[in-house]
């Protein structure tokens, strides 16, 4: 991923600067416990499409 996209990337919720999972191919926001998906290089901003991240993948 692009690092000048990824550095005005926020959460859409609490508007966090987002990390990025580049095994998993997703971005992590541990304040909401969200990991939003990338698709093809882009990222899927929608709370919607992100997954509940466990408690084990925030440590």
């Amino acid at each position: 991923m692009d690092k000048r996209l990824l550095d005005i990337l926020v959460c859409p919720l609490c508007k966090i600067q987002l990390q990025l999972d580049a095994v998993k191919g997703e971005l992590i926001c541990k304040a909401d416990r969200l990991a939003y998906p990338i698709r093809d290089d882009v990222p899927v901003m929608l709370v919607d499409e992100a997954r509940t991240l466990s408690s084990d993948e925030l440590a």
